[in-house]
C-alpha cells in the first residue's frame, strides 16, 4: 500500500496506545449522539453502523434506535421468525447485546442469543438463518451482527441480516438509517424497551446453540477427509475473535491435526502487533498484524487466521508467508471450481471491481462465468442464495462458497471456511497455495498491484463518487489502449461509486472510501512494477481533477 509506515508497525503493542476499556464502556452508557451532527448519526456503510462510543458514535442511543427501527421494519415486511444474534469479542459488543435485547424483548421478538453467552461468528449467524429459513415461505427469521469486523478496539459495530442472510441491501439500510435518527432527533421518545434483567428472563429469548450447529454442518463444505488422509499439520491464530472456541471442537470433530496458537480473549487485544497506520486492528490480511502467526509459519504445513467476526482469513504458507487475498482468492477459484462436482456446469464465479483481474483470468480458462460486482458484499447474497454462484470473493479477504451439492451455505462472508479449504488444496494436491499461486502465474501471467489511500472531504467523495465516463478525456492508459471505462458493474449493472478504467494488460478504479473521510485508487500491471506506476500516477491525475469540481 503507498502510504505512510507507522514506526509502531508490526512492533507488539505498546501499553500508551491500548484502549481505557473501563472509559470506553462508561462512555457508551453515558454519553448521547447529537443527531444534528452528521459524525454522530446513525449512517450504515458497507457492513452496518460503525464507530466509537468516545466519539459519540457507537453509544446506547444509537443501539436502541437501530433496534427499534429494525422492529418496525421487520413488521413492515412480515417477519415474524425468530432473529438470530450474536457479537463478537469488541468490548462495545456486549453492552450493545444488551441494549439491543431490550428493546427486542419489548416488542416480542422471538431472539436466538448464544448459548452459554459464546461468541458469535458472523457467518454462524448467516447459516443459522438459512438453516432455519430452509423450506420456509412463512415465519422467517432474520439476524442481527454486532460487530466492528477487524476495526480497533474501541470500535463498535451493528448490522442487520434480512431473511436471504446475507448482509441487508442499501433499499433496507438506508429505510433503517433514516427511521433510526428520525427516532434520536425525537429524544427516543418513541422507543419500547424494557431493563435487560427482565429482557433476558423474557420467553421470547431463547439461547441457540450457534457453534454447535455450524461445526457440526462444516463437512458439508469442506473436504475433512482429505485433510485428514493427508496428515496435514495446520495452525490457526483465532486473533481473540468470536470463533476462538470454535477451532478445538472442528479438530476434535473431524479428526484433523490442527493446532490453536492462542485462545486468548482481551478487549484491549495488547496481544497484537501495531498495524500499518500506529493502530491496533485485527486484520489477517496486513502482514503488520499477521506478525505472530507470520513467525510460527514454518512449524505448519499451512496457516491460517480470522478476524474478530471471523468473516475474514489471512492465509500463511511455508512457501510464500501471508498470502495477499488477492493471490489466495484465485487460488481458491482454480481449486474449487475443479474438484466440486456436484456444482453445476453454469455456476459463475463473483468478484467486486476492485478485485484481481487473474480471477478474469481463472475464470476464463475455467469456461465459467465472471459476475462482478461493486464493493460489498451484499452484492453476492442473491447468487449465493439461489446458487447461481460458486464463490463470491473481495480484494479484502471476505469471502463465501456454496455446499459441496451446490446449495447455499452462508449468504455472508465466512472466514472459517477458506482458512479450511486451504488445508483441503494443500492435501489434495501436495503442495500448499502460495506454491499454487505460483503455478498460476506461470500460465496466466503474474499481477502487480497497489492501492493508494487520501484524504478526502464529503463533497470531495461526492464528486469523485459520481465520476462518469465521460469525463475521463483520455484514450490511452500508461501507453496501452483504453478498453473500457466503466462506472456501472458489468454483473448486476449497479453504480460502482467511482470509475474503472481497464487495457489489455492493467487496470485502475478509483471510488471514496464508504466508512472513512478518504478515498482510494486500486491499480494492477500484468507488465511490471514500472507499468503499474504509470498506471497509478496517471489515476491520481484523473482523480485530481474530479476532486476539483
Amino acid at each position: 500500500m503507498s502510504t505512510d509506515i507507522s514506526p509502531l508497525a508490526g512492533k507488539p503493542a505498546p501499553a500508551s496506545i491500548l484502549v481505557d476499556v473501563p472509559k470506553l464502556l462508561a462512555a457508551y452508557a453515558s454519553l448521547r449522539p447529537d443527531p444534528a451532527v452528521a459524525d454522530q448519526r446513525v449512517a450504515f456503510g458497507t457492513s452496518g453502523h460503525r464507530g466509537s462510543s468516545l466519539e459519540r458514535s457507537f453509544n446506547e442511543w444509537h443501539i436502541w434506535a437501530i433496534s427499534q427501527a429494525i422492529c418496525e421494519y421487520r413488521k413492515k415486511k412480515g417477519i415474524d421468525g425468530p432473529l438470530f444474534i450474536g457479537c463478537d469479542t469488541h468490548a462495545l459488543s456486549r453492552p450493545a447485546f444488551e441494549s439491543a435485547l431490550e428493546v427486542l424483548a419489548a416488542h416480542e421478538v422471538e431472539v436466538r442469543a448464544s448459548a452459554g453467552d459464546e461468541f458469535t461468528p458472523t457467518p454462524a449467524v448467516s447459516h443459522a438463518i438459512l438453516a432455519h429459513n430452509r423450506g420456509r415461505s412463512t415465519g422467517l427469521a432474520d439476524g442481527i451482527v454486532i460487530t466492528p469486523s477487524h476495526n480497533p478496539p474501541d470500535n463498535g459495530g451493528f448490522k442487520y441480516n434480512p431473511p436471504n442472510g446475507g448482509p441487508a441491501d442499501t433499499g433496507i439500510t438506508d429505510w433503517v438509517q433514516h427511521r433510526a435518527n428520525e427516532l434520536m432527533e425525537g429524544g427516543l421518545k418513541q422507543v419500547r424497551r424494557v431493563p435487560f434483567a427482565q429482557a433476558r428472563r423474557a420467553s421470547t429469548t431463547q439461547e441457540h446453540d450457534y457453534l454447535g450447529a455450524y461445526v457440526a454442518d462444516l463437512a458439508n463444505v469442506v473436504d475433512f477427509e482429505t485433510i485428514r488422509a493427508a496428515g496435514v499439520h495446520m495452525g490457526v491464530d483465532p486473533l481473540g475473535g468470536a470463533g476462538v472456541h470454535y477451532w478445538a471442537p472442528i479438530a476434535d470433530r473431524y479428526g484433523i491435526d490442527l493446532a490453536v496458537v492462542s485462545e486468548e480473549v482481551d478487549p484491549q487485544f495488547a496481544f497484537m502487533t501495531v498495524d500499518w497506520d500506529g493502530k491496533i486492528r485485527m486484520d489477517p490480511s496486513s502482514s503488520y498484524a499477521m506478525q505472530r502467526l507470520i513467525g510460527l509459519k514454518d512449524r505448519y504445513d499451512v496457516a491460517f487466521a480470522c478476524d474478530t467476526d471471523h468473516d475474514r482469513h489471512g492465509i500463511v504458507t511455508r512457501s510464500s508467508g501471508l498470502m495477499p487475498p488477492n493471490h489466495y482468492l484465485s487460488v481458491l477459484v482454480d481449486y474449487l471450481f475443479r474438484h466440486r462436482p456436484g456444482w453445476k456446469a453454469d455456476v459463475g464465479v463473483g468478484k467486486t471491481v476492485v478485485s484481481t483481474a487473474l480471477i478474469d483470468r481463472v475464470a476464463k480458462r475455467l469456461d465459467r462465468r465472471l459476475h462482478e460486482v461493486p464493493v460489498g458484499f451484499k452484492w453476492f447474497a442473491e447468487g449465493l442464495f439461489d446458487g447461481s454462484l460458486g464463490f463470491g470473493g473481495e480484494e479484502s479477504a471476505g469471502a463465501s462458497f456454496l455446499r459441496c451439492d451446490g446449495t447455499v451455505w452462508t449468504t455472508d462472508k465466512d472466514g472459517l471456511v477458506p482458512a479450511l479449504l486451504s488445508a483441503e488444496i494443500t492435501a489434495s494436491s501436495g503442495r500448499d497455495p502460495g506454491e499454487l499461486y505460483a503455478e498460476l502465474t506461470r500460465a496466466l501471467g503474474e499481477p502487480c498491484a497497489d492501492r493508494v489511500e487520501a484524504v478526502a472531504d464529503a463533497g470531495q467523495k461526492k464528486r469523485l463518487s459520481q465520476l462518469t465516463p465521460k469525463q475521463v478525456k483520455i484514450d490511452t492508459l500508461a501507453g496501452e489502449k483504453i478498453e473500457q471505462v466503466l462506472d456501472h458493474a458489468p454483473g448486476n449493472n449497479a453504480p460502482i461509486g467511482g470509475i474503472k478504467v481497464a487495457t489489455a494488460s492493467g487496470w485502475f478504479a478509483a471510488r471514496p472510501s464508504g466508512t472513512e473521510e478518504i478515498y482510494k485508487i486500486y491499480a494492477e500491471s500484468f507488465l511490471d512494477e514500472a507499468h503499474l506506476k504509470s498506471i497509478l500516477d496517471e489515476a491520481q491525475h484523473i482523480v485530481d481533477e474530479a476532486l476539483k469540481g
